[in-house]
């Protein structure tokens, strides 16, 4: 079985603005590999300047487009990897992510890194499956 690749408008043209060698989603079979973006401005595409809970909201409203768009749902999220500048946030970003994973949530994984190239501090990138 050959993987598919998925556009997911408009986050893959944003991805292509900034170079990045990735694409928005991948699938293989049942499953979806979505990637992790920066917390783009639905209209500009440019990165949201804004507290982390705003950057935590839209990287996961981010994800729900991709998840929906590769024919899946937060509901079969089987696991996220959160990356995040500052373990400092941990308790904003959980108050967030529990509103999108209020009943049995995925495996996750919360990772600090040291910055990333643009000014954002949130990455959200997760496996799902689809029905």
């Amino acid at each position: 079985m050959k993987r598919e690749i998925i556009r997911v408008e408009p986050l893959s043209t944003y991805l292509e603005r900034w170079k990045a060698p990735t694409s928005a989603v991948t699938r293989h079979g049942d499953t979806v590999y979505v990637s992790g973006f920066p917390p783009f401005d639905q209209e500009t595409g440019e990165v949201i300047l804004a507290p982390i809970e705003r950057q935590t909201e839209i990287v996961l409203e981010q994800m729900k487009l991709c998840l929906e768009t590769a024919g899946s749902s937060l509901e079969n999220v089987l696991k996220c990897h959160v990356y995040c500048t500052s373990v400092e946030m941990f308790p904003q970003v959980n108050a967030v992510y529990a509103r999108y994973f209020p009943n049995d949530p995925p495996a996750r994984t919360f990772v600090n890194v040291p910055a990333w190239p643009g000014s954002f501090d949130i990455e959200i990138d997760c496996i799902a499956a689809i029905d």
